[in-house]
């Protein structure tokens, strides 16, 4: 096996190990006296929901919102919605006022199966204090200045009647288990699709905060999150709160469940194989340069693995691309002498059609013969169309799953 087809067999490994109708197929599931209502929100909502309706007998009633590229899609006995992402939508809010319609009224005897994976943020949406148009300019401006998930996740909590425990405070006094496929550093259930049935330690004070960072004027959202700081409007729901006493998480897939196949995989096929880091954070560009470092210590049939989800900046120019092509763009101007892949399991990265892409030793050299200039496509935000030149971007289409980003280096 070649190293292009090495890194390609390993990315896809990563897929198959987070996906769920693998992951779901062993989690002991409870029995119930009353109604099994299923809420399945993400990126990976579609293969969560059929997954865990085809183990029920297609007994659970219920919503499930996915990404609107994903549909038509059939689950039975489920409402299925199409949604938007990364910022939210109409079929966003609409999506957001079934899903509170549907596990309001329950009873202790009830169960509510939520189904959670990355992207349902923007998917599922419920304003309060701000409309449907400002939360998602803000959305686009937290994106564009670099903000991290955790910091665009803290404002859009504090935003919303279903984010930041808002879900669970709906669906009290019924059980709730929520099983959830990280695409987050560290697995922060509170933090994955903004922790909709978590508690939320998070503050509206720590929101202003992340706005001031940025220097984000957006006047009615700043208007809203003083109006929680002087406790008009009410805080999100904190640890000890008890509507969490019957509320269980279990995260059955992240970053290590992906890594970890891929380097079984590489380990099989002739390459020795290594997780230096599954929690990689940070801009893209400074993520290459601590990469291209641990790649000098790479030898012949050695491989290097890490997840985590790293930052861009999207600059004027009008280009396509995600934090992953940026990183390998970067890459190939710090270490241009390695194999490497970058991709987003969920597959599509950023504002482009594809997951990722691949650098070879040549790719500079390549790019030379047809009048490319990295520097001058990174500076644009626009990895996309230098890899597409090239024809080495890996393209998947969605992947029904979302377990953070993939990356790797080897050499020959």
């Amino acid at each position: 096996m070649n190293p292009r087809e090495a890194l390609t067999t390993a990315f896809r490994a990563a897929i198959q190990a987070g996906h769920p109708t693998r992951v779901l197929r062993d989690v002991p599931l409870p029995e119930v006296e009353g109604r099994t209502v299923i809420i399945s929100i993400g990126k990976a909502a579609l293969s969560m929901a059929s997954t865990v309706q085809q183990r029920l007998g297609g007994r659970a009633t219920g919503v499930v919102v996915a990404r609107q590229e994903e549909l038509p899609a059939h689950v039975e006995n489920l409402t299925v919605l199409g949604s938007t992402h990364p910022a939210p939508s109409e079929a966003s809010s609409r999506a957001g006022q079934l899903v509170l319609q549907t596990v309001q009224g329950l009873t202790p005897s009830d169960l509510v199966l939520c189904l959670i994976s990355g992207g349902a943020s923007s998917l599922v949406s419920a304003p309060t204090g701000v409309t449907l148009d400002e939360k998602a300019r803000l959305t686009w401006e937290l994106l564009a200045c670099g903000a991290s998930i955790h910091e665009i996740n803290t404002v859009r909590k504090h935003l919303s009647a279903i984010k930041g425990g808002g879900l669970a405070r709906a669906a009290y006094p019924a059980r709730v288990l929520a099983l959830v496929v990280s695409d987050v550093v560290g697995d922060d259930v509170s933090t994955i699709a903004s922790g909709p049935t978590a508690p939320d330690p998070t503050t509206f004070r720590d929101a202003l905060a992340v706005l001031d960072h940025y220097g984000i004027r957006a006047p009615s959202v700043r208007a809203q999150l003083v109006r929680g700081v002087i406790k008009v409007q009410p805080e999100t729901p904190k640890p000890g709160d008890p509507i969490f006493d019957h509320v269980e998480h279990r995260v059955i897939a992240g970053a290590a469940t992906a890594l970890s196949a891929a380097a079984d995989c590489l380990q099989q096929h002739g390459w020795q194989a290594r997780i230096w880091q599954e929690n990689v954070t940070g801009p893209a560009i400074e993520a290459a340069k601590a990469h291209a470092a641990q790649a000098t210590f790479l030898h012949s049939r050695q491989a290097l693995l890490s997840g985590g989800e790293t930052t861009t900046i999207i600059r004027p120019g009008g280009g396509r691309g995600g934090r992953n092509l940026e990183f390998l763009l970067s890459l190939a101007l710090e270490a241009p002498d390695v194999y490497a892949i970058a991709a987003d399991t969920d597959g599509i990265d950023g504002s482009s059609s594809a997951a990722g892409a691949i650098l070879t030793p040549d790719t500079l050299e390549r790019a030379a013969a047809l009048g490319l200039d990295p520097r001058t496509y990174l500076e644009r935000s626009d990895a996309h169309r230098f890899f597409a030149a090239l024809d080495d971007l890996v393209e998947t289409g969605p992947t029904g799953t979302n377990v953070n980003d993939f990356r790797c280096m080897l050499r020959q």
